[in-house]
Order: structure tokens, then sequence, then C-alpha cells
């Protein structure tokens, strides 16, 4: 059995603090469901399983709730997935797997994300002193090898010889791409939003005058080559071959691997590496690729790792022109890919890369063709 990807769709991604601030991720998601299955001709009752990747939600089994919300069956039990970043494609790849196992025949999977509401975090003293607030957990159980991600995105830079100047027009082209683009088909309205707002004429001038991150001053990392953090919703259908009938794209090569824990963003390096050969493909055979820019570095860094044609990469811009949902960013790479190369005919058409870095050293890929 061969699953196919036959829908797909995202909402708007919104900074934080932003137009999604009061909506919980049941929100986000329930409209982007509720849009892929009419897309796909299907009816909530027809679903048999629900994959959501979430990072900040803290528990409580968020693909559960998702799925009520959206009106599917109460049989549906919703499975949630926290790989962080990587969790958007790794959901989809669970589909895919369950799917062509013959366990299910139509799952929708993706992620979804709320940097406005995430709960407050706080470590209990076993000694029963005051609870110690934190805000990025650990992704190792080693303090001295789990490094701040714009810590270890700094570090990259200095490694890789990666200049201010170089990032900052990184960011610049990606802000330019994607308010040349036009996303209506994909991206779902909510609370107003058909586009995504941060998206604006950056300019070599402005991103000059950005301030750096905290701790950053006078290095590479500013606000401007930097992905704000975001709320969004991003999911796809995934269903047996006999149901979609040639239609959408297949997975022809998945990976998500470890790493070095100090150097998360070159992670998806050797993912990528192992999804084209398992699609039986080089770099220079794909049509485009969706790689995730949490850093405008780190974007630099596994595009010249992987050894990918920065002009097929990104090219309606990335998540420095939208923001980054975590758990949403992997899949919303994937609805991307999705609307671009089944819009392709003739000889142009061709197979597509998604790929994103994730904390504690991880790096997950996806090859996608519309065959």
């Amino acid at each position: 059995m061969t699953p196919r990807l036959v829908a797909a769709r995202r909402s708007a991604v919104a900074p934080q603090g932003g137009a999604f601030r009061g909506l919980r991720i049941e929100d986000l998601a329930a409209p982007v469901l509720q849009a892929v299955l009419a897309d796909a001709g299907l009816q909530p009752w027809d679903v048999d399983e629900l994959i959501c990747s979430n990072a900040l939600g803290a528990g409580g089994n968020p693909a559960r709730r998702i799925a009520l919300a959206a009106g599917l069956p109460e049989r549906v039990a919703g499975l949630s997935i926290d790989r962080q970043c990587a969790g958007g494609l790794d959901a989809i790849g669970l589909a895919v797997a369950l799917v062509a196992a013959g366990q299910v025949r139509v799952v929708l999977a993706g992620g979804a994300e709320s940097h406005s509401l995430r709960p407050l975090r706080a470590m209990a003293d076993p000694f029963g002193g005051a609870a110690r607030a934190y805000d990025q957990a650990p992704f190792t159980p080693w303090p001295d090898r789990d490094p701040g991600m714009a810590e270890a995105a700094a570090a990259l830079a200095a490694r890789l010889g990666i200049s201010r100047v170089e990032a900052d027009e990184y960011a610049v082209e990606s802000h330019a791409r994607a308010l040349a683009a036009d996303f209506s088909d994909e991206v779902v309205p909510l609370a107003g939003l058909q586009r995504d707002p941060f998206t604006r004429k950056l300019t070599p001038e402005v991103a000059r005058r950005a301030k750096a991150l905290p701790g950053q001053e006078g290095q590479v990392l500013t606000a401007a080559n930097t992905a704000v953090a975001a709320d969004a919703a991003a999911f796809v259908l995934v269903v047996a071959d006999d149901i979609a009938q040639g239609r959408g794209l297949r997975v022809t090569g998945a990976a998500t691997l470890g790493a070095d824990p100090t150097q998360p963003g070159l992670a998806p390096i050797p993912a990528i590496a192992q999804a084209l050969v398992k699609a039986k493909l080089r770099p220079q055979d794909l049509h485009q690729a969706e790689v995730m820019e949490a850093y405008a570095v780190q974007a630099i860094a596994c595009l010249r790792g992987a050894g990918l044609d920065p002009t097929l990469v990104n090219l309606k811009g990335g998540a420095l022109a939208r923001g980054h949902p975590i758990g949403a960013s992997g899949s919303i790479l994937a609805v991307r890919l999705f609307h671009d190369l089944c819009r392709v005919t003739g000889p142009a058409k061709g197979p597509g890369l998604a790929a994103i870095a994730s904390a504690g050293g991880i790096g997950a890929a996806m090859v996608f063709s519309a065959d």
C-alpha cells in the first residue's frame, strides 16, 4: 500500500502576543482540519486517527482536544508527539507508516503551537524550597552540552565564518520572497488573518539597525535574522492509495536522526543525506526544498552542508519572514511543498524536500514526489 498526501492547509503564522494570542491550540487547529477534509472531499467520520506535534502545551493530549473541537468522531483517540521542531514532519511520517502498514486508512497529521498561551514552567525543589522558574526545558542530561538555541547558533556562525552581513542578506531575501508570494490556496482565514502578518519589506538598512539578541551584542544574531516565536497550526491528510486515486504526493524518503546536541543547527544535514538516499536522489535532482529558518545562520549552514541549491530553497520565503511555531513548523514546510509541487506540470515537475533542525541535536528530512 502506498499512502499519499491528498490535502494540506495551514493557518497564518502570527507572532507571539499577536492576532492569535487568545486562541487555544484547538482553536488554531480545528478550522485547519476542517478545511483539509473539505479540500479532499472527505467527511469527519472518514478519519481514523489524528497525529499532532506540540512542544509547549504541557500535556493533556492536545491531539485529543483538537479532534473533539474539530468534530471528528469520538473514536478518534488522537496521538500527541513532542520532538520539538522536528515533530511536525515526524507526525506526517508516523501517519504514512500507519497507513502503509494497513492499520488505518485516513489520518490527519501535522502540528499546532501557541507560544502566546504556553504554560508557565517551574521546577519543583525536592527538599521543600521554592520552585525554580525556567523557560527552556533541558534537551540533554548534561548542562554543559545543552546550549541555548541562540548560543548554539552564534557558535555555528563563528565556526563556519558566517558574517552578520551574510545573515542579514539571507533574511532580507526571505522577506522579499514571502512578500511577493500568494498563499491564498494554503492559508485558512482565521481571526482576520489570511496571510502571515510578520512579513514585511525588510531592507538591508533596517536589518543593520536591528537589535542584537540578548547576550549577542556585537555578534551575528539579531531580531532581523532570527525567527520570532509564533502561533500557528498546519496539517495534511494522509490516505490509502485507493482513496487517493493518484492525487497528491508520495513520501519517497524520510529520516529523523540524532546528532551532536551542542550543534543542533547542523543536525538536518545527515538526515537530508539519508532521506535522499532512500528516495534514490541527489541534491541536484530536487525541484524545490523547504528548509527551516530558525536562524539565518542555521539555514545557511544547512544549505551549504547538504549541497542544496539556494535558488530552489524556500521559494516563497521561510520562517524568518513568518515566525516559528515550534510544533507546527515542520508541517508548515510540508504544506508549502504540497501546494507548490501539486501545481507543477510538464518536464519541470520533480521531487521536493522538507528539512528542519530541532533542539537537542535532532534533524528531520522528508522527500515528496508528485508522480
